[in-house]
């Protein structure tokens, strides 16, 4: 790549973002996250950090990498990764994959789980919240005892500020007004000063959130029953996207169920391992699974969901 292939210098910013200073931004997003970054994002980039540097009184964006490349920056390049990641959700989203969920996959998971079995739930890529919220809440609408069972969410994502949001559960109550009347009063609290209605407890008490890179050693080893990746895999590479789709057919339970989004494809390798159920949604081929063995493609994870 060379200067040329970046937008024209703009001389009415009071901070100039260089190519090869952007050039070093997108490496260091690419190794932290797998995120890769075209030039095209460079506005975004610019648009999104020149806040951080004026609120640390720096003077360049070299300052600023410099800065992130220090060994005790760790908080700064969490809130570094919190500023470049995109967070776009709301409840139901693809309201065909909750669909498949509630009418197909989950009610032989009740029979089992009634009969004494561990059954796991992965949103990955959580954001703020909203779909692993959503998962809960079909899980409660067609079993509401779910809290006596061994049956848990597990809720992702790599951006550490956008989890405290996801744990407040906290939501705009004009954001909740495209939701069913019943699901709204069922699950959420009433209307507060801010304007905002809290995710009931029954709910909260089924999801757990966590911090984590898909790109690192996954701190999760399976197996999961139904894993839930979507609109994520789609700012990596193509090698990042393959690895993510192997990782998650190594942690899928037999016939455990993958649900990804609307503009992403399993990649050929990994495809052939599923079986189609649904649009974007796929059940892992029994002789295929490893049973929670997708830490072998990250180099290994550690502990148990």
């Amino acid at each position: 790549m060379t200067p040329r292939s970046l937008p024209l210098r703009d001389e009415s910013r009071d901070l100039q973002l260089s190519a090869a200073d952007f050039q070093r931004i997108a490496r260091l997003v690419h190794s932290e996250t797998g995120i890769a970054m075209p030039d095209a994002k460079e506005p975004l980039v610019y648009a999104r950090l020149v806040k951080r540097l004026r609120q640390l009184s720096l003077r360049s964006f070299g300052d600023y990498i410099d800065l992130l490349s220090r060994p005790e920056a760790g908080e700064e390049r969490a809130m570094f990764i919190s500023s470049i990641t995109t967070n776009t959700t709301r409840f139901f989203r693809e309201q065909h994959h909750f669909e498949l969920l509630g009418r197909t996959v989950l009610p032989p998971l009740f029979a089992e789980a009634k009969r004494g079995a561990r059954i796991r739930l992965w949103s990955a890529g959580c954001s703020s919240g909203e779909e692993a919220y959503s998962i809960a809440i079909t899980v409660l609408r067609l079993c509401p005892k779910a809290a006596d069972l061994d049956l848990k969410v597990l809720a992702t994502d790599i951006d550490r500020e956008i989890l405290e949001t996801a744990r407040a559960g906290r939501f705009a109550a004009t954001s909740l007004s495209i939701l069913p009347d019943d699901i709204r009063e069922s699950f959420f609290g009433a209307t507060d000063a801010e304007g905002k209605r809290q995710v009931a407890p029954q709910v909260r008490g089924l999801v757990s959130f966590k911090s984590m890179n898909l790109v690192k050693p996954w701190p999760v080893t399976g197996p999961f029953d139904v894993i839930f990746c979507r609109n994520v895999a789609i700012y990596f590479d193509v090698d990042t996207q393959e690895r993510i789709w192997r990782g998650f057919a190594g942690a899928l339970a037999p016939g455990g169920h993958l649900f990804i989004g609307h503009s992403e494809r399993l990649s050929p390798p990994v495809r052939h391992q599923f079986e189609t159920v649904g649009m974007t949604s796929f059940r892992l081929r029994a002789a295929e699974s490893s049973g929670g063995q997708g830490k072998e493609s990250f180099g290994g994870t550690t502990g148990q969901h």
